[in-house]
């Protein structure tokens, strides 16, 4: 039987190539996202086993009709791949809607705990026991850029949340990495291409590398045998400036 997994934010960019990828290494996955239409062109272009499951991870009960609707078609789950995310308007710090601050952390932080813990339940039971999941980080998740204080915060917060979830998941054979991407070229980086702001407050476009590398990078991490893990991953246009910042 193919092992199965899902992919959060999974009709385009590093969600996408990620599912793709995993399609290609023979697993079912059911991608999340909140637009079925691009899920559906994803399934279309990898002719490999899959589902389309329409889920906004701000919803806390969509999460659990995901994971529900997983368990009821497969009966288990082996990788988790939290993906989905978003960024806040590069303004100036005190000028950054409380509003929006709230959506990156539903989305980027709270969306990533809640479908963790529902992957916990599963895997924690099954048989045979344990499993994968793998958190979207960022070159961010340690380092930030100028105008980024809500999708920095919440990747500085999920890299405490991926060390949190490996410790407590090895009583289940659970094993939780983290894969930390610079520069992905996806909707999200386009901007880069014209430039971005710099440490120093220049504007300068910078290098991005093809998606498809990251979804191989997840797609090695979710092939190694539970007793062996990858707990962090940097991916990143190897150009970038300062290694990944400056």
């Amino acid at each position: 039987m193919a092992k199965v997994a899902i992919v959060t934010g999974a009709g385009t960019g590093v969600g996408r190539a990620a599912a793709l990828a995993l399609m290609k290494a023979g697993y079912a996955v059911a991608l999340a996202g909140r637009r079925k239409e691009p899920l559906e062109t994803v399934l279309k272009e990898s002719g490999g086993n899959g589902l389309a499951v329409p889920t906004d991870v701000k919803d806390v009960d969509a999460i659990r009709r995901l994971f529900a609707t997983v368990k009821e078609k497969y009966g288990r789950l082996d990788v988790l791949f939290n993906n989905a995310g978003m960024g806040a308007p590069p303004v100036p710090f005190e000028e950054l809607p409380v509003e929006k601050w709230k959506e990156v952390v539903d989305t980027n932080l709270t969306a990533l705990f809640v479908c963790s813990q529902e992957a916990f339940k599963i895997m924690k039971d099954q048989n045979p026991r344990g499993g994968r999941i793998i958190n979207n980080g960022s070159i961010s998740a340690h380092t930030p850029r100028p105008r980024s204080a809500a999708y920095t915060s919440t990747k500085h917060a999920v890299t405490g949340l991926t060390k949190s979830m490996a410790l407590d998941g090895r009583g289940y054979d659970i094993a939780c990495g983290q894969v930390d991407i610079g520069n992905a070229a996806t909707p999200m980086t386009d901007r880069m291409v014209q430039g971005v702001p710099q440490p120093d407050g220049r504007m300068m476009p910078e290098p991005r590398m093809d998606a498809e590398h990251v979804g191989s990078a997840v797609a090695y991490m979710a092939s190694l045998p539970l007793d062996a893990n990858v707990l962090f991953m940097t991916v990143m246009a190897t150009k970038m400036p300062f290694v990944g910042r400056g």
